[in-house]
């Protein structure tokens, strides 16, 4: 994972999601390092479905990508096109079932379906194809789209058929799909969850971030438009695009920015490690505090550090970026924390301080998010421990006061620790000297995008979807889910 454990606190990650068609190449090859440069999105499981021209080849496994394939699996992957997915479960069980991609096959050909995101209204959906006969072999919402998706193909042609799907389910979604052997990626009318297009030597691929194109030694080309289809022509040789749905706003998911993505990718326009540093000088700008010292919290707060630390030295060039903390990349979420006190412990297994950065010095630890509230008591702890004089915290984005129904697995209100506190109450409650959060105005100045074209649910809990029980930020018409479905328009 990128960022903190999540056993210590932070949020887990959402899915990752990649699609090729190429000219004669093998797919299964550069759909497998695709999925290794997502893996930060997801390591509960990993899959792939290829196409021959002739059938569908599958290759789902629970694990890491690495631990997911060998040599003979990629072998068995024939064909030029194909989709790929990992999985962090934030709808539907954590075993093999809800493993992606979701193959289907129907009168109609084959679908395979890779999903980022989550939906809504999917328990409505279910339960309407459920009474039409579908029999549904897992809890997840991929399958209803699956599902959904091959029962309007039998009536419909390829973009009537997503355009009719994407009218009826509600919620984020990034989208790839294998409909026997043409790929396509979908992306949801609100923006919420990325996805790029992007050229390489023989063809083309859709991936969730520009990284996983890099790994392919491919150009970006650009990003899936909100409410847009993208096809992938045979043989690599371009995509077709089709605007299905265009809305007034969006609501990209800022915490992409903040926490998720890798910081070498580009995301709707921006560089993601160039946003992080940016959100870094406007936290100096808003709340700086004078310190000997700077240092983040690996891996997720280095590069807010870095534009933290440098805005700092430009008022005074005595203050020090250190690297202050070291992390232990060997203990992962499988680690056994039976009791509090190996829990407490848990912490310093995976992050220790370098005494001689910290002792007998004042000291401002950046990161990028607070959410229970754990991991930041026990860090500020640790800096007194050995010897800091003051410990002072900053946060590179606004305090998490609501959950995420959208596909990052979170906490419940209960769980959040500005779910019911003040930011004094919870400088207090960590126990250090201040505490201060990037305000929502600055994140939207580092986007370059206004509030209203954010998906901010977590940070002031008024979303941009209808969500039972929750304030919604915007006009939202949720379909209506039942009775015969109405046709796709041109």
């Amino acid at each position: 994972m990128t960022g903190r454990d999540a056993d210590l606190g932070g949020p887990t990650e959402k899915c990752g999601v990649v699609g090729v068609s190429l000219d004669e190449r093998a797919a299964a090859r550069p759909l497998y390092y695709a999925l290794y440069a997502l893996q930060h999105r997801g390591q509960e499981s990993a899959g792939i479905v290829t196409h021959d021209g002739f059938q569908q080849h599958s290759h789902v496994e629970m694990g890491l990508v690495g631990d997911a394939f060998d040599e003979g699996d990629l072998d068995q992957l024939n064909g030029p096109v194909g989709i790929g997915h990992v999985r962090y479960p934030t709808a539907g069980s954590v075993n093999a079932c809800c493993a992606q991609p979701f193959s289907v096959s129907f009168k109609s050909g084959s679908l395979g379906l890779s999903h980022n995101g989550n939906l809504v209204n999917a328990g409505e959906i279910r339960d309407e194809l459920a009474g039409l006969g579908h029999a549904f072999t897992s809890d997840g919402d991929t399958e209803v789209i699956a599902h959904d998706l091959a029962r309007n193909l039998l009536e419909e042609d390829l973009v009537r058929a997503v355009k009719r799907t994407m009218s009826r389910i509600h919620g984020s979604y990034s989208l790839t799909i294998m409909h026997d052997d043409t790929v396509l990626g979908v992306r949801d009318p609100e923006g919420n969850r990325p996805l790029c297009i992007g050229e390489t030597d023989d063809g083309y691929i859709l991936a969730s971030e520009s990284a996983a194109i890099d790994v392919l030694d491919g150009e970006l080309v650009r990003d899936v438009k909100p409410g847009e289809l993208v096809i992938l022509q045979p043989d690599g040789e371009g995509f077709d695009a089709y605007q299905l749905f265009d809305r007034d706003n969006t609501a990209h998911c800022f915490f992409e920015h903040v926490y998720f993505a890798r910081p070498d990718s580009v995301i709707d326009g921006s560089l993601v490690y160039d946003v992080r540093r940016d959100l870094g000088r406007a936290l100096w700008a808003e709340s700086g505090v004078d310190t000997d010292v700077v240092m983040p919290v690996p891996d997720s707060g280095r590069a807010f550090a870095s534009g933290y630390a440098e805005a700092a030295q430009e008022e005074d060039a005595s203050v020090e970026f250190a690297e202050g903390l070291m992390k232990n990349r060997y203990v992962g979420r499988t680690f056994i924390m039976p009791t509090q006190d190996a829990r407490e412990r848990a912490v310093r297994l995976k992050l220790n301080p370098i005494k001689d950065v910290v002792e007998d010095r004042t000291v401002t630890i950046i990161d990028d998010s607070i959410v229970r509230g754990t991991t930041s008591t026990q860090l500020v702890q640790l800096m007194r421990d050995v010897g800091a004089e003051e410990v002072h915290v900053r946060i590179g984005a606004p305090p998490i006061v609501a959950p995420c129904y959208m596909g990052i697995d979170m906490a419940s209100r209960e769980e959040l620790i500005a779910g019911d506190r003040t930011v004094p109450e919870i400088g207090e409650e960590i126990a250090a000297d201040s505490l201060e959060y990037l305000s929502i105005d600055a994140v939207a100045d580092a986007l370059d995008q206004s509030r209203a074209d954010l998906c901010l649910g977590c940070v002031t809990g008024e979303y941009p979807y209808d969500i039972e029980g929750e304030t919604t930020d915007r006009d939202v018409e949720r379909p209506v889910i039942g009775g015969e479905p109405a046709a796709a328009d041109d």
